[in-house]
């Protein structure tokens, strides 16, 4: 159970972000958080300024492969972004309010909209290795067990006390992104669906999957939820993107096992379209 010595105060991440507006003239409205394998992204923009997370007052590091672990300011196809090249991770040793630190950065910052994406396993059995999915919805399994980002005071410069969820991808975000998908030939491989988070740091057993399909989860992951909450306590938009990177497991005959090496491989196949495809969507914002 978190204390209140957990929490930062609306003090301390207003210091970060006025270090981080000393630091470049960008004024971005749209973050994008990249997830495993999916920093390239960070690569497109243009006048860049790069900052490590490790210079940057109370950011935490990154500290798994596939996470660069530096902050990129920019404009891609002239709008002002900031990207993450890499995100925080439960499982890695950080409580659940380290790891939604930058989001609340983000939003003193300027930030309006926030773009989110992972490499997710797919548990709908209509999916492929390499399909991008549309996130409609989350499930949040972490949550279920008390682990909330916005446990503990509620500071209201951020949002209200109980902010609504069924709303949490914006609709009109979507609905951009899939004509975005047709427009530039990803529409046979672009799918929508729910989310599900799990903490990590082990993959899903046989049970498990099966569990969560039960439960109505197309593909299932270890990160972005979290991010989520924050960013709609906040009131800033958000679109969420899962690149499926490999097949659960479902069949206890199955010699097939899920491993980071192949989340990558698959990442770096298909990350170029996902990229394509972000970069047009903010053309049109």
């Amino acid at each position: 159970m978190f204390t209140e010595a957990s929490l930062y105060s609306f003090e301390e991440y207003q210091d970060t972000a006025k270090w981080l507006m000393s630091q470049t003239k960008n004024r971005p409205k749209v973050a994008i958080i990249c997830g495993s394998g999916l920093g390239g992204l960070a690569e497109m923009l243009d006048d860049k300024n790069v900052f490590p997370y490790k210079d940057i007052p109370r950011f935490p590091t990154s500290t798994v492969v596939g996470h660069e672990g530096q902050l990129v300011f920019g404009k891609l196809n002239g709008h002002e972004c900031v990207c993450m090249q890499g995100r925080f991770h439960f499982y890695e040793g950080y409580n659940i309010h380290t790891v939604t630190y930058p989001v609340r950065v983000f939003f003193l910052l300027g930030v309006e909209i926030l773009i989110v994406t992972n490499a997710a396993g797919g548990l709908n059995g209509s999916y492929s290795v390499g399909d991008i999915m549309l996130i409609k919805d989350h499930i949040n399994m972490p949550g279920f067990a008390g682990q909330n980002p916005l446990c503990g005071h509620n500071e209201p410069r951020f949002g209200v006390r109980f902010p609504c969820m069924s709303d949490a991808y914006d609709r009109e975000l979507r609905a951009l992104a899939k004509e975005t998908a047709e427009e530039h030939g990803c529409g046979s491989f672009f799918q929508e669906g729910v989310y599900c988070m799990l903490a990590g740091p082990t993959y899903e057993t046989v049970a498990e999957c099966r569990a969560l399909q039960k439960l109505g989860a197309d593909v299932v992951g270890m990160s972005t939820v979290p991010e989520v909450v924050v960013a709609r306590h906040c009131g800033l938009r958000v679109l969420g993107l899962s690149l499926i990177t490999n097949k659960v497991v479902i069949d206890y005959d199955s010699s097939e096992k899920a491993n980071h090496e192949e989340v990558l491989k698959t990442t770096k196949h298909r990350a170029t379209d996902l990229q394509r495809l972000i970069s047009q969507l903010i053309s049109k914002l």
